[in-house]
């Protein structure tokens, strides 16, 4: 059942909180008896049971139509058709209902577990009411005294805040912000597509992969540089929302922040954060260490950086040494803590905060730099 909403659509009004039965009984009833039907959403068919039993009990006036995806093809035509013809007031289902379905007269949806759910699908299932002139009602219900993860707190708090039409990218923005855009800070991201478009990025993209093929373009081995290091820590990296609530402005900061390298650079920028935004939260100035750690791993062709609370290993860009003197020096430092072992080097350490992880990297990162850059040159001034 597909259609096209009206431009005269009203915003849903959504609402977030516990399960209450009080509430839910009401709001079904209000849509009841103003004629029109309701959604009940559940994310699992073993959540049926719980919802048909409330359902029977607490709004015994009401009569309601179990669908799921496990049913047979024609049973489910039946039920679906016979609530599109407004045979009954409740549609209890599972997430089948998120995409297609165009019922004018449902204006009230109920989401059990609202917390299990992700954000995109969420905003699905809640479109499915409020397809007419009828203000339309969301609630998303979560486990009465449970305390929710960060991540469903993050999800649920944007989705009651969209509360006007066509929010569809502030949605997407969002979504991108609490999932994250991949390593923002190595080669597996795409930051170019957010500057010049999702259409033209394929075109440029096209045309790059063309001229690769041709022979027109050269040069872009790894061997020439085109490649980062990768630097894990398992410690929060990022600038916190709370720092700077403005998506766009965040997501310009790391842009810009990728592409320093120098301790003189990021100084700067350290300087222009407290400016514009006060002191830096601890996770920022996690951030710049780890910036400044990535820098030097590139000078001392370190490929990845494994940190944890026993040392850390240590992989060369394409298993080669840039200074073999150099690397043999920084091993003889250690005093029996490093070693080779299966084209890695292993430093043993005993890191028992987040905070001695992340000094120990930069100083294990620096030292090496250190020994490869100086054998680098004296094998340049004896030759």
């Amino acid at each position: 059942i597909i259609g096209t909403p009206p431009v005269d659509r009203l915003a849903i009004r959504t609402y977030v909180s516990e399960f209450d039965t009080v509430t839910i009984r009401e709001a079904l009833l209000r849509e009841h008896y103003r004629g029109g039907q309701s959604f009940y959403v559940v994310p699992r068919v073993s959540d049926l049971p719980e919802i048909e039993a409330f359902l029977k009990e607490q709004l015994p006036e009401l009569t309601y139509v179990v669908a799921h995806g496990q049913m047979a093809a024609g049973e489910l035509d039946d039920r679906m058709n016979a609530f599109y013809d407004g045979k009954f007031d409740v549609l209890l289902a599972t997430t089948i209902v998120e995409s297609g379905l165009d019922i004018p007269t449902a204006n009230t949806m109920i989401v059990h577990r609202a917390d299990m759910f992700g954000l995109s699908q969420l905003y699905q299932i809640r479109g499915r009411v409020g397809r007419s002139k009828t203000r339309a009602y969301a609630y998303l219900t979560t486990k009465p005294r449970a305390k929710l993860t960060a991540m469903a707190e993050k999800r649920l708090r944007v989705l009651g805040s969209l509360d006007s039409l066509g929010a569809g990218f502030t949605l997407a923005s969002q979504d991108l912000d609490i999932r994250g855009a991949g390593n923002l800070l190595g080669e597996e991201q795409s930051g170019q597509m957010r500057d010049v478009g999702f259409e033209l990025y394929q075109s440029m993209l096209e045309e790059a992969i063309s001229k690769i093929k041709s022979g027109q373009l050269e040069g872009l081995s790894e061997e020439d540089g085109q490649w980062a290091p990768q630097i894990n820590l398992g410690v929060p990296v990022l600038i916190p929302e709370a720092y700077v609530p403005d998506l766009d402005v965040r997501l310009g900061l790391y842009r810009r922040l990728s592409g320093l390298t120098t301790k003189v650079e990021l100084e700067g920028f350290a300087a222009e954060l407290i400016d514009r935004f006060g002191a830096l939260p601890r996770e920022v100035n996690t951030l710049m260490l780890v910036v400044r750690i990535k820098a030097m791993c590139k000078r001392a062709g370190i490929a990845k950086l494994d940190g944890g609370p026993k040392g850390a290993t240590i992989q060369f860009h394409n298993d080669k040494f840039a200074a073999p003197e150099g690397l043999v020096a920084f091993i003889h430092d250690q005093r029996g803590l490093a070693k080779v072992k299966d084209n890695k080097i292993v430093v043993r350490r005993d890191w028992k905060k987040d905070s001695d992880k992340i000094k120990g990297a930069f100083a294990i990162a620096r030292d090496l730099a250190e020994k490869i850059i100086e054998k680098k040159k004296k094998t340049r001034a004896s030759s």
